[in-house]
């Protein structure tokens, strides 16, 4: 079999498709193209990228180089251009130079980028995000240079849901002072039903020392390096070394809307993962709009995507995609939720 499979994006779900696929079929010629340099390392870890001093090579799961020697053709530090259906070519950008690359079957694991809330983005300069490794690294630095002026950086993070909570815990651990805002009354309100947000709460403000502010709605930052404040809707509170906005994330459908491809909030499949609009375009991952209107954006379901479809592809599984058991889970120390996590 000869077919051309191309893979966009680095992440667990186009990484996992990729080595199951070419583990099923030897024959198939697969091509991964990704934004990244860094090789493919794990998403979760991010959030606990301050309290470990050897994080930076532990994250890395496996080198683009390793993934060559697999058979993947890796196309990294390349940006996708354009998606062009008609004659099934996608075009991107590497070193400067543009290059067309044709498929038979095309996978968008594109995933998300961070949510910025509009009245922050004119801000950017004065807040980080922590999405990527090259965001991390960045944010370790900045760690660094803080410590060299001041004995304990203070951090402002903004966003009281799961990845906001998660960074918090892990700047304490690292011995830092946070304040961390949530424009709602509880945390973790999508995953945590009132109870266990209030228990939450009690393990950040008494276990870790974090200063929880509660229904504080965010209007924008200011001041310098070093010297910043967060703006709330009736006072400003100062005195931050660096600030952090975790308000969720957003799936990067970009490319697919340039397409023509259906969207909503994600790339719309149906229950076999399969764009609605092109039957050899497919969509895995955080950027993956199910038929039940949801966004599966967690690694047991994502993973399972990848597999599932590497199958399907192939002929091996026409039965739709069933999404697996799964239990997210956030990881702070000394937090149990009772009652589970909602999904």
């Amino acid at each position: 079999m000869s077919m051309h499979v191309a893979v966009i994006g680095s992440g667990i779900a186009g990484v996992t498709f990729a080595e199951e696929i070419l583990k099923l079929e030897r024959q198939l010629y697969v091509t991964l193209l990704t934004r990244e340099k860094c090789g493919y390392y794990s998403r979760p870890l991010l959030s606990h990228g301050f309290s470990r001093g050897d994080i930076e090579t532990k994250i890395v799961l496996k080198s683009f180089a390793a993934l060559v020697a697999a058979d993947i053709a890796v196309e990294s530090g390349a940006e996708v251009l354009r998606l062009d259906r008609s004659s099934k070519t996608l075009h991107f950008r590497k070193n400067g130079i543009e290059t067309p690359l044709s498929y038979d079957k095309v996978v968008l694991a594109t995933g998300s980028d961070a949510l910025i809330p509009p009245p922050f983005r004119a801000q950017a300069s004065l807040f980080n995000v922590l999405n990527s490794l090259e965001d991390l690294v960045k944010l370790r630095r900045q760690r660094e240079k803080i410590l060299s002026r001041h004995p304990r950086p203070r951090w402002a993070v903004i966003g009281g849901g799961l990845i906001g909570c998660e960074i918090s815990a892990d700047l304490s651990k690292a011995g830092d002072e946070v304040v961390l805002f949530h424009a709602l009354p509880r945390l973790m309100e999508r995953q945590l039903v009132e109870e266990d947000s209030v228990n939450l709460l009690g393990v950040l403000r008494d276990k870790l020392g974090i200063e929880v502010l509660l229904d504080k709605a965010v209007r924008g930052f200011s001041g310098s390096e070093m010297d910043l404040s967060v703006n709330l809707e009736s006072e400003t509170v100062q005195g931050f070394h660096g600030i952090i906005v975790a308000c969720g994330f957003r799936p990067r459908i970009e490319l697919a809307i340039e397409a023509g491809l259906e969207t909503r909030r994600g790339i719309v499949v149906d229950e076999f993962l399969t764009s609605t609009s092109d039957h050899d375009v497919y969509a895995i991952g955080d950027s993956a709009e199910l038929p039940d209107g949801k966004l599966y954006a967690y690694v047991t379901p994502v993973r399972g995507q990848g597999l599932w479809l590497a199958k399907h592809i192939l002929g091996q599984d026409d039965q739709a995609w069933q999404v697996p058991s799964f239990k997210p889970k956030a990881k702070i120390p000394g937090f149990e939720a009772v009652a589970g996590y909602l999904f």
